[in-house]
C-alpha cells in the first residue's frame, strides 16, 4: 500500500510539473504565457523576442551519410554572432510531430534556451561556448567512418566509365549501356552484369542491376540502395560513382596503390607503414 502510495505521489507531481507547451499563429507559450515568437521559411526556424527582434535560427538537416544510412539533426546558429553554427540533436514531443513543434520543444525542453521568462540568451551563448557532442548511434557512426574512407579516395567516372581516384585511372566499368553518362543512375535492368576492373584489367567484381547487389570477385556480397520510404526513397537507384565508392570499401586492394600515394606513408619497399 505505502509502495503504491510512492508510485501515485511521484506520478502526480511529474504531471503537476509537466510544462504546458504550445505554439499558435507563431506565439511560443509555457502554462499559457507567451514567452517568444517563431516564423518559418522552408526547414530554417527563426526564434524572435516578443517584440519580434530575431535571436537564432534553427535549422532541420536531413542528409544521406552512405548508403541507405540517413542522418538528421538541426543547426543552430545566433542571429547576433554569426561566427559559426552548431550541430545538435533535436527532440520532439510525439513521433508524429512536425518540424515547428521539435523546433519549439528542442529549445524549451532540450536545450533550455527558451523558459518562462522568454529566450534566454545566456544559455545560448553557453552552448556556443560549450557544444554538446551529438550521440550517434553506431549504424551512423560506422556510415561516416565508411564516408570518411570513401571521401577520402577521391573518386570520379568518366564519360568512357573509367574510374579515376584523385585524378589518376585506377579502374573502369564494362556491359555499359549505350547511352551511359557518367553522373547516370542504374535504372535498366540488364541480363549481363556491369563489371568492375582495376586498372591492371583484373576483374574486381559485379553489379547486378536486377538485385541491385555487388558482388566482388573475392565472394563479398553487398545490397545498395534499399528502397525506403520518405525522404530516403530518392536514394533507390545508385550512379556508377556509388558503385566504385562501395567496391573501393568492399576491396580494399582495388584503390590501395592510390590511397598510399595520397595519404598513406610507405616504406622504400612499398609496404604500409
Amino acid at each position: 500500500m505505502k509502495r503504491s502510495l510512492i508510485i501515485l505521489f511521484t506520478v502526480l507531481g511529474l504531471v503537476l510539473n509537466a510544462q504546458n507547451i504550445k505554439t499558435k499563429r507563431g506565439i511560443v507559450s509555457i502554462d499559457g504565457v507567451h514567452v517568444a515568437k517563431v516564423a518559418n521559411k522552408s526547414s530554417i526556424y527563426t526564434f524572435m523576442d516578443l517584440k519580434e527582434t530575431p535571436i537564432y535560427t534553427i535549422e532541420f538537416v536531413d542528409k544521406s551519410v552512405v548508403d541507405s544510412v540517413r542522418d538528421s539533426y538541426i543547426k543552430l546558429n545566433r542571429i547576433y554572432n554569426q561566427e559559426k553554427s552548431i550541430e545538435l540533436d533535436y527532440i520532439s514531443p510525439s513521433a508524429f510531430s512536425g518540424e515547428e513543434k521539435s523546433a519549439v520543444y528542442t529549445s524549451i525542453k532540450g536545450l533550455k534556451i527558451i523558459d518562462e521568462r522568454g529566450i534566454n540568451i545566456k544559455n545560448l551563448d553557453d552552448l556556443f561556448k560549450n557544444n554538446p557532442k551529438r550521440k550517434l548511434d553506431t549504424k551512423t557512426k560506422d556510415a561516416y567512418t565508411t564516408r570518411t574512407k570513401i571521401d577520402r579516395l577521391n573518386i570520379t567516372v568518366n564519360n568512357v566509365g573509367e574510374i579515376l581516384s584523385n585524378g589518376k585511372p585506377v579502374g573502369y566499368f564494362t556491359n555499359l549501356p549505350v547511352s551511359f553518362g557518367s553522373e547516370d543512375t542504374v535504372k535498366d535492368k540488364t541480363f549481363v552484369d556491369i563489371e568492375i576492373y582495376d586498372a591492371k584489367s583484373k576483374l574486381i567484381g559485379r553489379y547486378i542491376t536486377t538485385t541491385k547487389q555487388l558482388k566482388t570477385a573475392g565472394g563479398k556480397t553487398f545490397t545498395l540502395f534499399r528502397e525506403m520510404s520518405g525522404r530516403a526513397s530518392i536514394l533507390k537507384f545508385p550512379t556508377y560513382k556509388a558503385i566504385a565508392e562501395r567496391m573501393a570499401i568492399m576491396d580494399p586492394n582495388f584503390i590501395k596503390p592510390q590511397e598510399k600515394l595520397t595519404v598513406g606513408t610507405v616504406t622504400k619497399d612499398g609496404v604500409e607503414k
